[in-house]
């Protein structure tokens, strides 16, 4: 130890020591000075790495020894950590399993990884210093230089190009899809850009297999829905037909209910007026009684011709319900065709009843002659019917350029407009005309042949005035041949 006396500070002497300064007083013992790294402990506990030095002096022919401690590493083990973290640079650079690319602020590569040059099919040399276009596909080039211009006027770490497919370029002039984000330092030599590339053609052939697996499912969604659909229409329409069918035998049976009640009193009153007219001919034997067997016999003549029109009727009805009348268009002399008609429906006159007819017009027409004739039999049959014994029908035929017109009037018992609402209708009988025999079937086949034959029907009637019927028919002359 230095006594107080003759104390010279520590500084001083070590200074004087590092100069070689010898001051008479203060001897160094070069041979003893040897510093070395150690691990030491502070107060803290705290374990640090520093240089140890002892440094051994004469003063006054006595021998002192200093301490020297610090922190500062040497050297060589600056060297070797920077060795070591230029080692981890280097393998997290070099083996990166993505390709990396620096580029300066010219666009410029002045750096680029193994994975990259394996990317792109380039050697090392073959890239430093190009520029980064080199990479890219000509047909953009334009538009990437002004993008690199303003991402180096203000550099941010993000994803290049988003919402945009992206494509590299290799050596061979391949192209690929890339996914690239960029990043950015600066040091003393300038500003630099790091481009991290990712190879995404896997992914997107994965994208693209969804995708197709995507635009498939869709289709086959749509297609079972338009199956699904038309099934669903072919289920409604089945329905529709079902309940049409179900109403066609509801009406059915209730045809034939109606049909059975009606027959059954339709023909048993002829029949019986037939038996008993058949029965008392032959008990009128002498030739004094010719004139009562005329009388039976003309009854029983009516009731056959009743029977055989209820039956026409009937069969009309069917032939109509099930679509097998067809129209036979012919043709025909108008007065001969009504005139005939009005021969055969004498069979039925009453005793002082007249028909009168007049045509009025071209002679000759071209319709159903058959259809025509039940829908004037029918008519003049009701106009019979419901015309008292000395009543006066008539019937008027007249022929124009576009239309046929067909007119029977009467001035029987007539009809009530409630009536005339269910004119048309199977089996519908007036309220008036429960004594009077009848099927209720007559009015509704001449309205469905007449609809057949595009007509259209009129009816005039007041209750004990008569009925007036005019059925128009519309002529094509353009589609008629003769």
């Amino acid at each position: 130890m230095l006594g107080t006396d003759d104390y010279t500070s520590l500084e001083s002497i070590m200074e004087q020591n590092r100069l070689g300064v010898n001051t008479g007083k203060v001897q160094p013992d070069a041979d003893r000075f040897t510093p070395e790294e150690r691990v030491m402990i502070n107060i803290r506990g705290e374990s640090f790495a520093g240089v140890y030095e002892e440094i051994f002096l004469k003063h006054d022919n006595r021998d002192y020894c200093f301490f020297r401690i610090t922190d500062v590493l040497s050297d060589g083990r600056y060297k070797q950590q920077l060795n070591k973290e230029l080692e981890r640079f280097g393998a997290l650079f070099d083996y990166a399993s993505i390709g990396i690319l620096v580029a300066n602020k010219h666009g410029e590569i002045v750096l680029i990884n193994g994975f990259a040059l394996q990317q792109f099919g380039y050697t090392r040399d073959e890239l430093i210093g190009q520029k980064v276009e080199i990479l890219i596909p000509q047909r953009v080039h334009h538009r990437h230089v002004s993008h690199r211009e303003k991402y180096n006027a203000d550099p941010q770490s993000r994803p290049m190009g988003i919402g945009l497919d992206l494509y590299a370029v290799r050596k061979d002039k391949t192209e690929f899809p890339v996914e690239i984000s960029l990043s950015h330092y600066s040091n003393e030599e300038g500003d630099f850009v790091i481009a991290y590339i990712s190879n995404i053609t896997e992914r997107k052939k994965a994208e693209e297999k969804v995708e197709k697996l995507y635009s498939e499912l869709e289709e086959m969604v749509e297609d079972r829905t338009i199956k699904l659909r038309q099934a669903l229409e072919e289920l409604k329409a089945s329905k529709e037909e079902l309940t049409l069918a179900l109403g066609k035998e509801k009406e059915l049976g209730d045809l034939k209910s109606r049909f059975v009640s009606m027959a059954s009193h339709e023909f048993r009153t002829p029949l019986s007026t037939i038996l008993s007219s058949a029965f008392l001919v032959k008990h009128y034997d002498s030739e004094t009684d010719q004139p009562i067997r005329n009388k039976h016999i003309q009854r029983i003549v009516n009731n056959v011709s009743l029977l055989t029109d209820t039956l026409n009727d009937f069969l009309s009805v069917g032939k109509i319900e099930e679509g097998k009348v067809q129209i036979r268009s012919a043709e025909f002399d108008i007065e001969e065709h009504f005139n005939t008609i009005i021969q055969e429906i004498q069979g039925i006159i009453k005793e002082k009843q007249v028909i009168r007819y007049k045509h009025t017009g071209e002679k000759t027409l071209v319709l159903d002659p058959s259809l025509i004739k039940h829908v004037a039999l029918n008519l003049l049959g009701n106009a019979i019917k419901f015309s008292g014994s000395d009543g006066i029908i008539e019937m008027e035929t007249i022929k124009e350029k576009d239309k046929f017109t067909l007119v029977v009037k009467d001035n029987g018992i007539g009809m009530s407009q409630e009536d005339q609402q269910h004119l048309f209708e199977r089996f519908y009988r007036g309220s008036n005309v429960s004594n009077i025999q009848g099927t209720g079937l007559g009015l509704h086949i001449v309205h469905k042949y007449s609809e057949m034959m595009n007509g259209s029907i009129l009816c005039n009637s007041e209750l004990n005035k008569g009925t007036t019927f005019t059925i128009i028919f519309p002529i094509d002359n353009e589609n008629i041949s003769y």
